[in-house]
This record gives C-alpha cells, sequence and structure tokens, in this order.
C-alpha cells in the first residue's frame, strides 16, 4: 500500500472515530465522516465500502487499545494483586477520563454484539492466563481472600471504574453536579476503589 493511500486511510479512521465516538453508530452518516476528514463521499465508499465495516475497524481497534492496558498490569510479574488494583484503576480512569465519549461507546457496542466483539480480541482467554489470576487464586489458597469466582471480583471492580462515566449525563442532571466538578469526584476515586476492594476481599 502506497504511502498516499495509508495516510488518506488513517485520516478517515481517525474521522470515523471521533464522530462514531460522538454520535454512536446509528446516528452516525457516511456524509459526516466524510466532512470530518474533508474528503468526498466517493472517497469515503473507495477506501471503506459500507459504514458498518468503518465502525467494526475502530470498534475492535478501540477495543485492542483499551484491552491492552489490562493484559500489560495484570501480567506484571514485579507487582502484588493490591499493586495491580491501584495501578489498573488509575489507568483506566485517566483513560476515560481523557475520552469520555468511550465508555457509553464500548458499554453499547459489546451490548449488542458481545461474541462479536470480545472473540476478536481475544482478551478473555489472556485474562484468564494472566499472573493476576494466578494472584487471586493462590490468594485464596493461603485463605487471604475468601473463595470468590475471579469474574465477580473483576467485573465488581469494572463497574466501580466505568459506570461513573457511563451514568455521568444523568447523574449531572439529578445532583445539579457540573462537569469539572464530575471529573474532580472521578479523580478521588483513584483512591477510593481501590480501598473499597480492599474491604471487599476482606469479607469472610
Amino acid at each position: 500500500m502506497s504511502e498516499k493511500k495509508q495516510g488518506t486511510e488513517h485520516k478517515i479512521k481517525e474521522a470515523a472515530r471521533k464522530v462514531f465516538l460522538e454520535k454512536g453508530f446509528a446516528a452516525t452518516k457516511t456524509r459526516d465522516i466524510a466532512e470530518a476528514a474533508d474528503i468526498n463521499l466517493a472517497l469515503l465508499n473507495y477506501y471503506f465500502r459500507s459504514k458498518k465495516k468503518l465502525y467494526d475497524i475502530i470498534m475492535v481497534e478501540t477495543l485492542q487499545s483499551f484491552s491492552a492496558g489490562v493484559i500489560s498490569i495484570f501480567n506484571d510479574e514485579s507487582t502484588s494483586l493490591k499493586e495491580k488494583v491501584s495501578l489498573f484503576v488509575d489507568h483506566y480512569i485517566d483513560l476515560l477520563t481523557q475520552n469520555e465519549n468511550v465508555a457509553p461507546f464500548i458499554f453499547n457496542a459489546v451490548r449488542d454484539s458481545p461474541d462479536e466483539y470480545i472473540s476478536r480480541i481475544g482478551i478473555l482467554d489472556k485474562v484468564k492466563g494472566s499472573i493476576f489470576i494466578q494472584q487471586f487464586q493462590a490468594g485464596m489458597m493461603k485463605g487471604e481472600i475468601p473463595p470468590l469466582n475471579p469474574v465477580h471480583f473483576i467485573l465488581n471492580l469494572m463497574s466501580l471504574i466505568v459506570f461513573p462515566f457511563i451514568a455521568q449525563p444523568m447523574v449531572s442532571v439529578v445532583s445539579g453536579i457540573q462537569k469539572e466538578d464530575f471529573f474532580e469526584v472521578v479523580q478521588e476515586r483513584k483512591r477510593l476503589v481501590p480501598l473499597w476492594v480492599e474491604a471487599m476481599l476482606s469479607v469472610k
């Protein structure tokens, strides 16, 4: 592929990523993407034959980027389980704060087509075989952690991090909290979530 063609594809994908994150799949028109990329619609159709194909590419790349941090943190041999939790919380609160549209974007796509996207990035197998899971299971065998399916633990951890970003519009309306103040609250959760997780693991 020529350098010019690669550059055009990248330009289209970056424009599509921005529009999809802001509007979602259903509300996005190919014309919106073409305008954001500053190209004509025919050129967009030449590179990517359908909106769905372009959306799938963006979604898989977003999930791969999102999951890469999980795997890196979960497979760090130099950190304890407790340290992994803190690093995980810090990483994803920062990531979601930098792009507040990522959480609802991923949530909607995975909810609608969970098998399609999750299987394509292979994150489940990577998490199951991670050092994080080994440490979790070792903690249960030593009696340091109560008998608990690691899936419950990861679901609780993800919920504590991700749900505030998904619920932010509703929280702002109900509480009257401004977006800037909301993100200050979210930053506080970097300290609080690991404490809540530690308390959860202390329940026998």
